[in-house]
This record gives C-alpha cells, sequence and structure tokens, in this order.
C-alpha cells in the first residue's frame, strides 16, 4: 500500500489533500501520515518511511524548504512535491534547489494532486 505524508499547519488543507488522492485515485487505498510544521514532517518521514510527501512551504517552526533540505539529507530519493501559495515563484526555486521534486500551486484542482502521485509513485 503507498504511503503518502501530508505536510501543512493548516489541518483543513491537509484534510483537502487527503480527500483529493483518496478519491481521485478511484479505490487506491492509500495509508496517510500527517504534520503540522517542518520539525514534525522530519521525524514522521524517519518513522514512515512515506512514497511521497506533500509538503507546505511556508509554517512555523522549520519552513518546508529546510525540512526537505533536512529530509533529502536522510534520505536522497526521497520525493518531496511542495504546495505552494501563488506568487511564492521565488521559494518553489528554493524549494527545488534544495531537492524537492515537484510543486503544486494552491489553490489547486484535485486531478492536479491524482497527477503527481501517479508520477511519482507510478500508480
Amino acid at each position: 500500500m503507498p504511503k503518502i505524508l501530508i505536510v501543512d499547519d493548516s489541518m483543513f488543507m491537509r484534510t483537502l489533500v487527503k480527500r483529493a488522492v483518496s478519491e481521485g485515485m478511484g479505490g487506491t487505498p492509500f495509508e496517510f501520515q500527517e504534520a503540522g510544521n517542518g520539525n514534525e514532517a522530519v521525524e514522521r518521514y524517519v518513522q514512515f518511511r512515506p512514497d511521497l510527501v506533500f509538503m507546505d512551504i511556508s509554517m512555523p517552526l522549520v519552513s518546508g524548504i529546510d525540512a526537505v533540505k533536512e529530509i533529502r539529507n536522510f534520505d536522497p530519493r526521497a520525493r518531496v512535491v511542495m504546495v505552494t501559495a501563488v506568487n511564492q515563484e521565488a521559494m518553489v526555486a528554493d524549494a527545488v534547489a534544495a531537492g524537492a521534486a515537484d510543486f503544486v500551486v494552491k489553490p489547486f484542482k484535485p486531478e492536479q494532486l491524482v497527477a503527481v502521485v501517479k508520477k511519482h509513485i507510478g500508480l
């Protein structure tokens, strides 16, 4: 069963991502974990070893960019997809330089998340 870690300081956004992936993949079962900040993201990644991570860029404590760096130091093959607001192009470039595999811009359409899952997990 594919494992996905969803990292966002907004519980609403985490729920939205989970629902979009679950419903959009037509019944494919996933195991989800969630984190509310960059510190939790790194801890959960190490424990959970997900196949894919959806990571918000702007979060309290540790940013998504710093969390990507830590995760990639732990696992150079980690597939992290940044979820960012419009007008954060410079931050997206920093995230890609830090090792992010892809990005999705908020507000996103569910089919965008599904396409990213298919691209990076190969379902």
